[in-house]
């Protein structure tokens, strides 16, 4: 089967010599330049600067003040609210500071949580790459078919040609009939529209597989074949256990549900007292007389929450069923990926059982072609028989070559979804 894959498109090696690309280097090619890759990345940073800005809340915080102010001689309360200390005409310049002491664990348990997202962002990272090298090695397969598929048709329009000139010469020696030449000439024509609908076919396949490297290629480009893979499993369970522990989608899925059940503990924490403490200091310019010329205080706030419409109550609740509908969520994506991988693992064997039975059938229709061949050159058979003989030949070539980079995606679909 690898001799005749490779002297499908052999013709077309010697015809056009062009850049070799192998699928290693178009897998390379795509984790460095697709965009989809770069974006999860980023996306995966960003996450990261979440713990920051959580963990943030438990850190001090100071602000630098600079005040000027204008007041009657004597105010000691304006409209809207109570003062506790007078209203005095002043210029001022310094600082406020807070920390919290304590809160119960809330803002650790937060910071796990959102930890525990980031980890599910840059694990997504790994389904990203996963998907895009399937794509890459889907259109890579897909333009090694269309480009043996190409081969196969040059080769048939030369032979066909060539039976052209023969089936022309016996008729101007009348020994054939203008007929058996008219149907010649068709079967030329009928290969040559195969060979630009090949050519076509093989110059889209090449335009997918660019869009799927994230990058340009040479219009003139020869891929390299491919070794057959190892041999298939006899059955999907171990596949479907490995994908249960690789799969990149259930490792984020899974770290998702760790992030919203520490989400879920840190909303029941805010019923729990906050304890911090707060000071301020600074320096007086020109100023009330009655005014020292600096000031400073500290002090300790102890924050208990008492009533506020179930607000508290309501945000724990949500949480826990939230957490609740991600586990679901998670067991769903299971059944899913084992689905997946049967599936997968079916059609790959499908496949494989393909390759021979296409081999055969090539076998046959070239038999048959020899026999047709043999006895319309003695004279027993008709064109028709022969023209039929052949075009039966050509569609098996081409089956066996699909049949092929078929098994070729189909295997590399598996290792997919069982996460390798």
């Amino acid at each position: 089967m690898k001799s005749l894959c490779l002297l499908a498109f052999s013709a077309l090696c010697a015809a056009q010599t062009g850049v070799r690309l192998t699928l290693p280097d178009a897998e390379a090619a795509a984790l460095r330049n697709h965009p989809r890759i770069s974006s999860a990345r980023l996306q995966a940073q960003a996450a990261r600067e979440q713990i920051t800005q959580t963990r943030a809340a438990l850190r001090p915080s100071a602000t630098m003040f600079l005040t000027a102010t204008g007041a009657d001689p004597g105010s000691t309360i304006s409209a809207g609210t109570v003062q506790t200390s007078s209203l005095s005409s002043r210029t001022a310049t310094g600082f406020s500071a807070t920390q919290t002491l304590f809160d119960f664990g809330r803002n650790s348990v937060l910071t796990n949580s959102v930890r525990l997202r980031a980890d599910a962002q840059e694990a997504g990272i790994a389904a990203v790459r996963a998907d895009v090298l399937l794509r890459v090695r889907e259109a890579y397969y897909r333009s090694l078919a269309a480009q043996a598929q190409s081969g196969l048709a040059e080769q048939t329009l030369a032979a066909r040609k060539v039976t052209l000139k023969q089936i022309a010469a016996l008729t101007a020696s009348s020994l054939r009939s203008t007929l058996d030449q008219s149907f010649a000439e068709l079967n030329v024509s009928e290969a040559e529209i195969d060979l630009e609908q090949a050519r076509n076919r093989h110059g889209a396949a090449l335009v997918d597989l660019a869009a799927a490297m994230g990058a340009d290629i040479p219009a003139r480009v020869q891929l390299e074949e491919q070794p057959a893979p190892d041999g298939l499993p006899d059955s999907a369970d171990g596949l479907t256990k490995m994908a249960s522990e690789k799969r990149p989608e259930i490792q984020t899925a899974r770290l998702l549900l760790q992030s919203a059940r520490r989400f879920a503990d840190s909303e029941r924490r805010l019923m729990l007292p906050t304890i911090g403490v707060t000071a301020a200091a600074g320096l007086l310019g020109p100023r009330d007389a009655r005014l020292l010329p600096h000031y400073g205080g500290i002090g300790l706030n102890v924050s208990i929450p008492l009533f506020n419409g179930s607000l508290f109550t309501s945000r724990r609740r949500e949480a826990d069923l939230r957490a609740d509908a991600v586990e679901q969520d998670v067991r769903d994506l299971e059944i899913r990926v084992a689905r997946e991988v049967r599936t997968a693992w079916l059609d790959a064997d499908t496949a494989r059982r393909k390759l021979d039975l296409t081999a055969r059938h090539l076998e046959q229709a070239r038999k048959t072609f020899r026999l047709a061949r043999t006895r319309y050159e003695a004279g027993l058979g008709t064109i028709v028989e022969f023209t039929q003989a052949q075009l039966s030949e050509t569609a098996a070539e081409v089956g066996a070559v699909t049949a092929r980079y078929e098994y070729l995606y189909r295997r590399a679909l598996l290792d997919y979804a069982s996460g390798q």
